[in-house]
């Protein structure tokens, strides 16, 4: 069986220093699997509904901030939202994959699922759960201040906070004043990349989340492309290509035909243009 080709030349560790990789159909992906149906508007924000239109997607690379992924979820599709999700434009993109890949699950078990409420006690539903992974990576916990729990990555570059008291709902949806906030950067307040999950976040979701960020395995990707790592923090590892196989050297070796052309050499047809780039 032929290894997955990696897109990249150095892998990213540990992994929470990796950013975005500017592509965004692996997270829509779970979704689109699941029967979502998607839509994209004339600045190329895309769209993501659920069938019975209670969870909703946007991916806005124009939005009016750095909101690149907004999730919500709806009791009522016309009411207010019961919980909503944030990852900004530099959030590694294998982070919301995680997210949405949970979601898509969550969805098909229905609104139970994806509308469960954190419940202090509740095996399945305790607000402590998506600390655990965290923990025993060796985070450590911590106050930044009062009315909020933290735990910290080892190195100091990212942590998870959990604002206590009450919130006001709508900064919740539009700000980072939310009851969960994950960062990666120089501190909470300047942080490379966020992620923002209001009070009513089923924690299945969120643990799948902190479960991605610890995985031991390095993200792969471009060393020229330093907008997909946090620059100087993360550590670089030459990605090394595997060693050929008999086969590899002699499809190498092997002498190679011409390939056909379906236009004369001095036709003046011209050939259709090729597609430009997707954004």
């Amino acid at each position: 069986m032929t290894p997955p080709e990696i897109d990249g030349d150095v892998y990213v560790w540990p992994r929470h220093l990796a950013s975005t990789t500017g592509i965004g159909d692996p997270a829509l992906g779970p979704l689109l699997d699941v029967g979502w149906d998607m839509r994209r508007d004339e600045d190329s924000n895309v769209y993501v509904r659920a069938p019975d239109r209670r969870v909703r997607l946007g991916y806005l690379p124009e939005g009016e901030d750095d909101g690149l992924w907004r999730i919500n979820a709806y009791k009522d599709p016309f009411g207010p939202p019961a919980w909503g999700v944030c990852f900004n434009d530099r959030a590694p993109t294998e982070f919301v994959t995680a997210f949405t890949t949970v979601l898509a699950t969550a969805y098909e078990q229905g609104p139970d699922a994806y509308l469960a409420r954190p419940l202090s006690g509740e095996d399945d539903h305790d607000p402590f759960l998506p600390v655990v992974p965290l923990l025993n990576r060796g985070w450590e916990i911590d106050r930044p201040r009062r009315g909020v729990f933290a735990v910290q990555a080892p190195d100091g570059h990212t942590g998870l906070e959990f604002t206590t008291g009450h919130l006001d709902p709508e900064d919740e949806l539009t700000t980072r004043d939310a009851r969960w906030q994950l960062w990666a950067g120089k501190s909470a307040d300047r942080p490379v990349w966020y992620a923002t999950a209001s009070t009513y976040t089923p924690v299945a979701l969120l643990t799948a989340v902190t479960e991605c960020i610890v995985d031991p395995a390095p993200l792969p990707r471009w060393r020229e492309a330093t907008s997909s790592y946090i620059k100087g923090m993360a550590q670089l590892t030459p990605i090394v290509p595997p060693a050929p196989t008999p086969l590899d050297i002699q499809r190498a070796v092997a002498p190679r035909r011409p390939p056909a052309v379906s236009i004369p050499r001095w036709s003046t047809t011209s050939r259709p243009a090729l597609p430009g780039p997707r954004r």
